[in-house]
């Protein structure tokens, strides 16, 4: 297998498949780099280089103690850059991992990056505070903090109803993918788990979006009951200049699995 080490000797799993520009890939909470598998066969069957790898604490990279703010996911992500030689490349945040391209963008600046795409992504600013309504009370991150902390298994149960809009009227994905995506989920931290579950909800992007100073496709579904449109997506591309949305009518958080291939083929002609 594969590893990156980063600036503070941490092991990262990494991807690297096809040749040509590359697209750097971010996966979300609790997932890994494997939700990539789809979209970077695309990829690089396009002629492309896919480059995808799973977060401190979770998949096959290395489960620190620390380390799950998002300055360090950020530094990591420079260190994947780094190693692997990256260049004018398409950076790719999935839901938490929009946060490590904003966070990457303000704190080491666009010199290697070509475009930003930020799908089902918590940017700007998830909670809920008085210059921000329209995002999510602390009290519903404490209570799936809890839940986790007393049966994660169990709550993965319901959680993932939710990611990939069970219960919509349309069957999005099969019974198999839940499972998978429960399965994946257990093999993270419980540690990190919980930290980045605080960082992406109480992390204020909202001074980073002046750091998109590249091309920037956003892609959300409208139905997402994860991370709701109107806190995220929409004032996203209210925020980011040159920034083009596009939301998905009905569609829930977990887009790379329930509509895969329209994720496949806007992200190609964008990245083309």
């Amino acid at each position: 297998m594969s590893y990156i080490t980063t600036r503070d000797n941490v092991k990262l799993y990494f991807k690297d498949w096809g040749k040509g520009r590359p697209v750097v890939m971010m996966h979300g909470w609790p997932l890994s780099s494997a939700t990539f598998d789809d979209l970077s066969m695309a990829l690089a069957d396009a002629g492309l280089r896919a480059i995808s790898y799973d977060r401190r604490g979770f998949g096959r990279s290395q489960q620190t103690w620390d380390g799950y703010d998002y300055d360090t996911l950020a530094d990591d992500l420079a260190a994947v850059l780094a190693e692997t030689g990256a260049r004018d490349a398409t950076l790719l945040g999935f839901s938490m991992g929009g946060g490590e391209v904003a966070r990457y963008l303000s704190r080491h600046g666009a010199a290697n990056v070509k475009q930003a795409i930020l799908v089902a992504s918590i940017v700007p600013y998830m909670l809920k505070t008085a210059d921000n309504p329209k995002g999510t009370d602390q009290a519903v991150f404490d209570q799936a903090g809890a839940a986790i902390k007393a049966d994660r298994a169990k709550f993965w149960a319901g959680f993932f109803k939710d990611f990939y809009g069970v219960g919509s009227g349309k069957q999005l994905v099969s019974d198999e993918v839940l499972e998978w995506s429960r399965d994946l989920s257990m093999h993270a931290g419980l540690k990190a788990t919980l930290a980045c579950a605080g960082a992406f909800a109480t992390t204020d992007f909202r001074p980073d979006l002046k750091a998109f100073t590249v091309p920037t496709l956003i892609i959300h579904g409208t139905e997402d009951k994860t991370v709701p449109i109107d806190a995220s997506a929409r004032a996203a591309a209210a925020g980011i200049a040159n920034s083009k949305l596009i939301e998905y009518e009905g569609g829930p958080h977990g887009l790379l699995a329930s509509h895969k291939t329209r994720i496949i083929a806007d992200v190609l002609q964008f990245v083309r």
